[in-house]
């Protein structure tokens, strides 16, 4: 693990320094990258009307439909399922350069997105992957560019407005990490005066802002640092260039682990649940990965606590009691 951490933070800034030159400043703290567009247009009143975002979702189906018939209809080498992920997430979707073989993709969403080509296609590598950046999941979605993403994506409301959500299958919630000896204690006043990082698109990024805009947050608190991917949040606080890095406790945990010098910080102050998203009419799809969830969930053998252990015991503990999801409920009706 090791080895595969260094190469992979060393790879990171390296490609930092090269770009640095042209990335946008702010005060004088470092590099600003843009990118709020798309959570800065998110409708807060929606949010505040919608309950229970992670129950608004179909029953589960092992029957075909439009959707799954036409991606079984795919000629030849193209007969796969394209899903968006991540590559950069050590536990979740990651390139380890020590497992030969082109340095395979492995981690808990790719474990679940192998068994979802196997229950539709009959084949587990029947998988085309597709790396996309956090704030391109909804657009690869509605442009086709993908079936589904299978990427650490929280369930809410505003994205339930652009695409449809699997029932939950992992839980987390967000948390600070930061320098093991900053005086940052955790979210809240020791983050007053302090850069911030977070994944642009994502929904750190939105907490951040309002709980600013409400003063849960100091107004002092430098939120402007917004990054493609989780992982060059790490680097940006390698290079000081931010103080703290606010993301999913489920990440965090991975990115303290290819750093020992950084630590998480308090305890998490949200709760959320990752789903699978697709397009929101693709009603069949969303059925069959609902019943492939369930499934995933029941198999004591190679299902969902296998992978936990293989892939996130080492970072998130031997119990994996608290990231468990909820009993699924599906309430939408159409």
């Amino acid at each position: 693990m090791g080895a595969m951490a260094t190469v992979c933070v060393l790879a990171l800034i390296f490609a930092l320094v090269l770009t640095r030159a042209g990335s946008s400043s702010g005060s004088g703290k470092g590099p600003r990258t843009t990118g709020q567009g798309v959570t800065g247009a998110l409708d807060a009143k929606a949010a505040e009307e919608c309950d229970d975002p992670e129950k608004q979702t179909l029953t589960p189906s092992g029957a075909d439909g439009p959707v799954i018939d036409a991606i079984k209809a795919r000629p030849d080498e193209k007969r796969k399922l394209i899903v968006g992920i991540d590559q950069n997430s050590y536990g979740w979707g990651y390139r380890d350069p020590n497992s030969g073989d082109g340095a395979q993709l492995e981690g808990f969403d790719i474990d679940l997105a192998h068994r979802i080509a196997e229950d539709i296609l009959g084949d587990r590598d029947a998988v085309q992957f597709k790396a996309i950046p956090t704030d391109q999941r909804i657009p690869a979605i509605q442009d086709g560019r993908v079936d589904m993403v299978v990427r650490t994506m929280t369930i809410n409301c505003e994205r339930l407005e652009d695409v449809a959500f699997s029932a939950p299958y992992f839980k987390t919630g967000q948390q600070v990490l930061a320098p093991k000896t900053s005086p940052v204690q955790g979210y809240g006043p020791t983050l007053a005066d302090r850069r911030i990082c977070t994944a642009a698109g994502s929904t750190a990024y939105t907490n951040l802002k309002a709980d600013r805009a409400r003063g849960a947050l100091p107004r002092s608190a430098d939120i402007r640092t917004t990054v493609p991917n989780q992982l060059d949040c790490l680097v940006r606080l390698q290079l000081g260039e931010v103080d703290a890095v606010v993301t999913d406790a489920a990440l965090a945990a991975g990115q303290a682990a290819q750093d020992p010098t950084v630590e998480l910080k308090g305890d998490s102050f949200t709760t959320e649940y990752y789903g699978v998203a697709m397009k929101k009419d693709a009603d069949d799809l969303l059925r069959r990965v609902n019943q492939v969830l369930v499934d995933f969930g029941e198999d004591t053998e190679d299902g969902w606590q296998a992978s936990y252990e293989r892939w996130l015991s080492k970072t998130m503990g031997s119990d994996p009691g608290s990231s468990e999801p909820p009993a699924p409920e599906y309430l939408r009706v159409s």
